[in-house]
């Protein structure tokens, strides 16, 4: 006995495909006979047509596969199928290295960590490829400001000696004058004395 129409009107009515409704084998004269929507909400009611559930496709297995090329599994040279270019383009490794240091001294430099000078000789650098990680321009930019450190240092030493000697060098002439004036007095006093 086709059960067709049968299938066709609940599958419209369940909002599903006709491979998901399931009608009860034992009542299939009760099914021929609803031959309408409404006596297949009926039998939908009385639990005589079902919508199956949908047949899951696991992922399960896939996941632990990943997981497991994550670690560096299934990766030898007999599972590769194309170039190591084509695998992994040198230019998106390039790319993604760029970011990785352009994004770091944008941070240093809003955090005004470096100033705007240090920015550009290092960005520059950075595209030059003269630091190939984060670690090597950390290290860099670490080198760099103790670098600037000590140079200030030295300035600053080189400008308190340069006062000092500017200061004793006043001094000198101070006293030289003072002298002078001494010796002047000294001899107006004798010249009055005569």
């Amino acid at each position: 006995m086709s059960l067709k129409l049968q299938k066709r009107l609940a599958a419209s009515l369940l909002g599903c495909g006709k491979k998901r409704v399931w009608m009860d084998p034992n009542e299939t004269n009760e099914l021929s006979m609803a031959n309408s929507r409404f006596n297949i909400r009926k039998l939908i009611k009385d639990g005589l047509i079902i919508r199956k559930a949908v047949t899951m496709h696991s992922r399960s297995r896939v996941r632990k596969n990943l997981d497991a090329k994550r670690k560096g599994r299934h990766m030898g040279t007999g599972k590769r199928k194309g170039t190591r270019e084509a695998r992994m383009p040198t230019k998106v490794l390039w790319m993604r290295r760029q970011r990785v240091l352009r994004r770091l001294l944008r941070k240093y430099r809003q955090q005004k960590k470096i100033d705007k000078q240090l920015y550009h000789f290092l960005y520059r650098h950075a595209k030059g490829n003269v630091y190939k990680n984060k670690r090597v321009l950390l290290e860099a930019i670490h080198a760099k400001k103790t670098e600037k450190m000590k140079e200030k240092a030295l300035q600053e030493q080189s400008e308190a000696r340069k006062e000092k000697a500017r200061l004793q060098k006043e001094k000198k002439l101070q006293k030289k004058a003072d002298a002078a004036r001494t010796e002047e007095e000294s001899g107006w006093q004798q010249q009055k004395k005569r």
